[in-house]
């Protein structure tokens, strides 16, 4: 007996749902931008949420703290009235740094995000004398693998290093491409038995600290039944909001774009592909973020 998947529905634009919400939590990197270009159709929709009172908070997974993402976001075009604030897994890696002062840490991935470290007195070390580990990428994400990691894996886990993920994510859109990130690395060492602290979606201090945010630009408690979280990826903004109690809008033009679209747009068949091997149930459907 073949089982039915109960698909969410599919909506033409976030016009169609604004009312529903007084706060906005939107992912970055496959929304707002594709690591390359913008993409201005999304950023009209949250300016134009934004003109109805509804604060929007940008929460990304990025290794790097939000003033860095907020940069980029300006080379991009992407214009400042589309968000109020930013929160990123590098603000919630550099939270964690700040409570090991002094302590030597391992640093893995490229120099780009050495950034993190900046301002917080941090001795980068090798594997045999770190106290523990931030991994925010692959060194050469273009080149590399997480099996290229094997033996430095196994050599933090040797010493029971414990591990800091400032990228929950295992791939990121560039262009038209997917290139490895930090989290493929993390679930890696999690396999290997090793302890994991993933700062970012789809894990609570990322949210809370956008809660925060939302109740200094309001003045009042969060009440979750009305928040609303854009994203494209099931792992994070999917699992992220249903951790919460949070809905979601699920945008198919992303990492799994492959799956969910094709010429005539959206795929049924891919959609319930996905919620059937995820389990997870975003509230909304989307091609792509529109007003």
């Amino acid at each position: 007996m073949t089982t039915t998947i109960a698909l969410p529905p599919t909506i033409d634009g976030l016009s169609t749902i604004a009312s529903q919400y007084d706060l906005v939590l939107s992912d970055v990197w496959g929304v707002l931008h594709n690591g390359m270009k913008a993409h201005p159709a999304a950023s009209a929709a949250l300016m134009a949420i934004r003109r109805q009172g509804v604060p929007v908070v940008l929460i990304s997974n990025a290794p790097r703290q939000s003033p860095v993402v907020v940069g980029q976001l300006d080379r991009l075009g992407i214009p400042r009235a589309a968000y109020d604030a930013v929160v990123t897994s590098g603000d919630v890696s550099r939270d964690y740094i700040r409570t090991r002062p002094g302590e030597p840490v391992h640093h893995v991935g490229p120099k780009r995000d050495l950034v993190i470290f900046e301002d917080i007195g941090t001795r980068l070390v090798g594997i045999d004398e770190a106290a523990y580990v931030v991994c925010t990428g692959l060194v050469d994400d273009r080149s590399e693998t997480p099996d290229d990691y094997t033996e430095r894996l196994e050599r933090m886990r040797a010493r029971n290093l414990f591990f800091v993920c400032g990228n929950p994510d295992k791939v990121v859109e560039v262009g038209d491409s997917l290139i490895y990130c930090a989290g493929a690395i993390g679930d890696r060492y999690q396999s290997m038995g090793g302890e994991v602290l993933y700062a970012g979606k789809p894990f609570e201090p990322a949210y809370e600290t956008c809660f925060g945010f939302a109740e200094r630009i309001t003045g009042k408690p969060v009440d979750r039944t009305r928040v609303l979280a854009i994203g494209d990826a099931m792992r994070t903004d999917v699992a992220g909001a249903a951790r919460m109690g949070i809905d979601c809008l699920f945008l198919a033009e992303g990492i799994h774009a492959e799956l969910l679209l094709g010429p005539d747009g959206l795929k049924p068949a891919g959609l319930a592909a996905l919620v059937a091997e995820t389990g997870l149930h975003p509230r909304y459907v989307m091609p792509r973020l529109t007003w």
